[in-house]
């Protein structure tokens, strides 16, 4: 069905039709006319010609959004917050994850391109500089979310990863643990190597000293199996931690888990606090301590500068937003 089936059924002209459907104020239009364009082109099933409309309007109100891994809960929760921030302004949003792959992130960032999306927003993998430096060149509007490149010049919004691993270190001491051990992924992200600055400078500042085989740094493609070697060296060993950094959800819950058939008991012998808050982190019977980062901030922020700048009008903005210690029981 077309415009102009509409307009012969109705009795009206095909320019008014097109006004109507394609939500623009109705201005001097009757409201009844307006309401029956909008019920036959429903009676008809009429669907709107996005290839002509992106012609004339050079936008296809599209959204294209590159993630880590959809299935963890960070980013599908991070993913909905943008959904739905696009969504108040009459944008999809179309997502992939990365798995932390290189190819396969310029894989997903070449089909949304192909499909002529209107900006990207990326949370990008290790060593994704030139595909970033490449969107730079053909100034395509992006955003990068939660990850970035410092050296780079581009919008993104992320949080202070380096204060926050020092707050998390300093309730540590505290609450009386010297002995604190990190357990993170060997990445050079500047995401995770903050996070590891900052574990490291709140040490020193409060006099500790740092003991080499307290951190664990793990392969993210194995880390399965060697989170088992790395929190037994960890909590079996003389001289063993009294409270433990994870870097991530995902790496909390295949570590406590493992705690859980050492018999470790928390917080007694050993306080936990985790990076990033899931649900199953309830669901322990000592519920952990966590560092929340301000998704719907971070989503919301994110959209509004990619549209801003699909639009034109935006400043470069580079947003690093505090995040927040939750307090819990496994700190007690």
């Amino acid at each position: 069905m077309s415009l102009k089936d509409i307009a012969n059924k109705v009795g009206v002209s095909t320019a008014l039709v097109s006004y109507v459907l394609n939500n623009q104020k109705e201005g001097r239009i009757r409201k009844e006319v307006a309401q029956k364009i909008r019920d036959t082109a429903k009676q008809l099933n009429y669907r709107a010609n996005l290839t002509a409309r992106s012609l004339k309007t050079n936008k296809t109100f599209t959204i294209g959004l590159v993630v880590a891994d959809i299935s963890n809960p960070f980013f599908s929760a991070l993913a909905r917050i943008i959904e739905d921030a696009a969504d108040r302004e009459n944008y999809t949003v179309i997502f992939g994850s990365s798995d932390e792959s290189l190819k396969k992130s310029a894989k997903l960032i070449e089909t949304f391109l192909d499909r002529q999306v209107d900006g990207l927003i990326i949370s990008p993998p290790e060593n994704s500089e030139q595909q970033v430096e490449s969107l730079m060149k053909e100034n395509f509007p992006f955003v990068l979310i939660d990850r970035y490149f410092p050296g780079l010049r581009t919008n993104y919004v992320a949080i202070d990863n380096h204060k926050a691993a020092h707050e998390a270190v300093k309730h540590f001491i505290e609450k009386g643990r010297k002995k604190i051990g990190m357990i993170t992924y060997r990445s050079s992200i500047f995401t995770i190597s903050e996070r590891t600055r900052g574990y490291q400078t709140a040490l020193e500042e409060a006099g500790v000293s740092f003991e080499k085989k307290w951190l664990k740094e793990l392969n993210a493609e194995d880390f399965g199996n060697s989170i088992k070697r790395a929190i037994e060296e960890l909590v079996k060993r003389p001289g063993g931690i009294d409270a433990l950094l994870f870097g991530s959800n995902t790496l909390a819950i295949a570590g406590l888990k493992h705690l859980n058939t050492l018999g470790i008991k928390v917080p007694r012998e050993l306080a936990i606090i985790s990076f990033d808050e899931t649900e199953a982190f309830d669901l322990f019977y000592a519920p952990i301590t966590f560092i929340k980062q301000p998704l719907q901030e971070m989503g919301e922020i994110a959209t509004r500068i990619l549209l801003q700048h699909i639009c034109k009008k935006g400043e470069f903005t580079q947003l690093n937003i505090p995040a927040k210690l939750i307090s819990r029981e496994s700190t007690a």
